[in-house]
Formats: structure tokens, sequence, C-alpha cells
């Protein structure tokens, strides 16, 4: 049955609405942060009902875990996810990118930003935002005190490069850190599915890689300035 021509009409007017408001407004300069910030707490949602999705199907164990084991796998999936995320886009914009490069702009390289910096500082900030209001509210079961301090201090440091403009590429460098991630949370799983001896070897075996990855990432960002 042919759809009539009415009909076609309006849905591309609303397309077009559409696509004007994300142009005009949510990725307008001016929104940009405020936008990329509850785009990243809305993109944790997601990641954390993914989760629990996939677990549910794939991980036979999972339905063994207690509520509030199940609730920490799942945060846990959304700081790879974020991890993944953050760190590929700190790769490309530190040392692929020209935003950083004195080749291509000019002026002091701690007062550079553009658009794709800020945006995906401000989903950091979402994640850092919805992480540290998990950890508040079941308080202490996915994380003490140190926990509090390390999330608020993250939401002001990273929130103030997103804000200002500045000092965005040390805040990436640090960011890269972020690699290590998914390997803290493997282990924090291996740790509930194997015997104490393998889970031992497994621990020392991510200590030393993590602890290679960071003298990796700070030699490499570091000794171009020296």
């Amino acid at each position: 049955m042919p759809v009539p021509k009415e009909t076609v009409m309006a849905i591309k007017s609303y397309q077009v609405q559409a696509q004007m408001l994300v142009r005009d407004y949510l990725l307008a300069d001016p929104f940009l942060p405020y936008t990329s910030v509850l785009g990243g707490i809305f993109a944790c949602k997601m990641a954390y009902d993914f989760t629990q999705l996939i677990s549910s199907f794939y991980f036979k164990k999972y339905s063994n875990l207690t509520r509030i084991q199940q609730i920490e796998w799942n945060n846990r999936g959304i700081s790879t996810i974020h991890a993944i995320f953050i760190t590929a886009m700190s790769l490309y914009l530190v040392f692929f990118s020209d935003l950083f490069s004195d080749h291509y702009f000019s002026g002091l390289v701690t007062f550079r930003s553009s658009p794709l910096s800020t945006f995906a500082l401000g989903i950091s900030v979402g994640y850092f935002i919805a992480d540290l209001g998990m950890i508040l509210w079941l308080y202490p079961s996915l994380g003490g005190t140190e926990y509090v301090v390390h999330h608020l201090l993250s939401v002001v440091a990273v929130a103030y490069s997103m804000l200002s403009g500045e000092g965005q590429l040390y805040t990436y460098m640090v960011l890269i850190s972020e690699m290590t991630t998914p390997g803290i949370n493997l282990r924090w799983l291996h740790g509930y599915f194997s015997s104490s001896t393998y889970s031992t070897m497994f621990t020392c075996t991510m200590i030393r890689s993590n602890s290679c990855i960071h003298m990796a990432v700070y030699w490499s960002l570091w000794c171009p300035l020296c």
C-alpha cells in the first residue's frame, strides 16, 4: 500500500526539525558541555542495562551472585565501556589529531580545545557523576571514602577542563591511564570464578601488566618534553 504524499512530507519535515534541534541547540558550542554530560549519564544507564542483559544470558553464575554483587558486576561493565571509549579518544586526540600539534595551530597548547575534545570530556564527567551516585546510593558496598574522594576530584578536574577549555591536553594525558581499568575489572571477575591459587597468579600478572602500561604511557608522554 503506497504511503500518502502528505505523510512522507510530514516525516521529512520532522526529520529536518530534529536535525536543526540537534545542530543548533544540543551540539551548539554553548550547550555542548551540558548535553554531553547528560549524554554520558544516559549512556551509563544504557551500559548498565546492556551488561545486565548480556550477563543474565551468557554467564550462568551471574544468577548465583547476591544483589549487591550483581550491581557491582553491572557497574564494572559501565566502567569498562567508559575506559575503552575515553582511552580511544585520548590516544586519538593526543597522538593522532592535529589539535595539539604545533605544525597546524599557533598559541599555547594548554588553551586549545575543540568540540570533539569538549564532548568527550563531557561524556567522562557524566560517567563519573553516575558512578559517584551509585557509590553514594549503596555506600559503602561499592567503595569507601577513597572512592568518593577520587570521583569528586575527577569530576571537578575534568569538568573544569571541559568548561574552561584549559589544560585539555594534560587531562587527556592522564585519562590514557584508564586503559588499565578493563584489566582491573577482569581481575575482580576472575576472583569470583577461580580458585585462590589461580586468582593470586592472575592478580600478580595484572599488577605487573598495569605497572608496565603506566610506565610506558608516562614515558612516551613526558620524554618529548624533556
